[in-house]
């Protein structure tokens, strides 16, 4: 927990989650607070583990040089009947409903700002998501020590590169069963942390109604090429397939999620980015020298452009 709470990325995530997800389940941190570590006990263990590690919960993935039948067997014996089923109804996934609203923690002595925005996106099995993963990788990420400047093919990253306005950002798309958060984490100077966030929302927004063609089949390609490539061996593989049958309950094939994402086309990003960016309330996690962010209402009010 100490290791966690000196990286300052995962503190910001947790905030956000915190702030986005207030008073449910994924508004609070995987590690609990520090109350509950050092009160838990080997009863609460058994009675955690007993309660969810179940066989409906429970992907038991191989991948490499593995004999299937030996594995079943091997299944059969050790998973058996105490681990298949519940006693009574499954435990029900509570929903968790997403906020629009900020969390600011003002410490000027630090020498970097570093902060994070999000609207609320789509869980692992919608429709949308595909368009969203395109969507997040048009938006890239960037840090000082890339090459290429103006030659970048992101053009937030060209736009940060020409104004020097942050040292680092990197867009993501978090999926849950029913929600998920799409965003951009930033470093920033102190004082180009309005600039930065203004570029970033004005990208947004051109997402919603002005991106090009071109710009979408690089983003395609370049999601191909990052879903492929982390496939490399037999151990990423093997997290691939419990990581699917967990969220699609199936594996999808290769050659159908390369078909989804050829789908996608500067219309449907378009119209998938203004369903869920456009004119909706971010959730904002600041920490740092922070003087510079703009007031929540401005902020918000810049999700969209107001035309004649």
């Amino acid at each position: 927990m100490q290791e966690v709470e000196t990286n300052l990325q995962e503190v910001v995530f947790d905030y956000l989650h915190a702030t986005a997800y207030q008073n449910t389940a994924l508004g609070r941190t995987i590690l609990g607070p520090t109350e509950n570590i050092k009160s838990i006990n080997r009863k609460d263990l058994v009675d955690y583990i007993t309660t969810h590690y179940k066989g409906p919960r429970i992907v038991l993935a191989a991948a490499g040089g593995v004999s299937h039948d030996e594995l079943l067997e091997l299944a059969k014996f050790h998973f058996g009947d105490s681990l298949s089923t519940y006693k009574g109804e499954t435990p029900a996934l509570p929903p968790c409903k997403f906020t629009g609203s900020e969390i600011r923690v003002r410490d000027d002595k630090m020498p970097l700002a570093h902060l994070a925005i999000a609207v609320e996106a789509v869980g692992w099995a919608h429709p949308d998501t595909i368009c969203l993963m395109v969507a997040n990788t048009l938006i890239g990420n960037w840090d000082r020590s890339f090459g290429g400047g103006m030659n970048l093919s992101s053009k937030l990253a060209q736009l940060t590169c020409h104004g020097n306005l942050c040292h680092s950002f990197q867009s993501f798309n978090t999926c849950y069963t029913d929600t998920g958060l799409w965003g951009i984490y930033m470093v920033c100077e102190p004082a180009t942390v309005a600039d930065m966030l203004h570029v970033v929302q004005k990208e947004w927004i051109r997402l919603c109604t002005s991106v090009t063609e071109s710009e979408v089949a690089r983003a395609k390609n370049l999601l191909k090429t990052n879903m492929l490539l982390q496939l490399d061996g037999s151990t990423p593989i093997c997290e691939d397939i419990g990581r699917q049958m967990l969220c699609y309950n199936r594996r999808i094939p290769i050659p159908e999620l390369e078909a989804r994402v050829d789908a996608v086309n500067a219309e449907t990003i378009r119209e998938v980015c203004s369903k869920y960016i456009y004119d909706k309330s971010p959730a904002i996690a600041a920490v740092g020298p922070i003087e510079q962010l703009p007031d929540f209402n401005r902020i918000r009010s810049n999700m969209c452009w107001l035309r004649n």
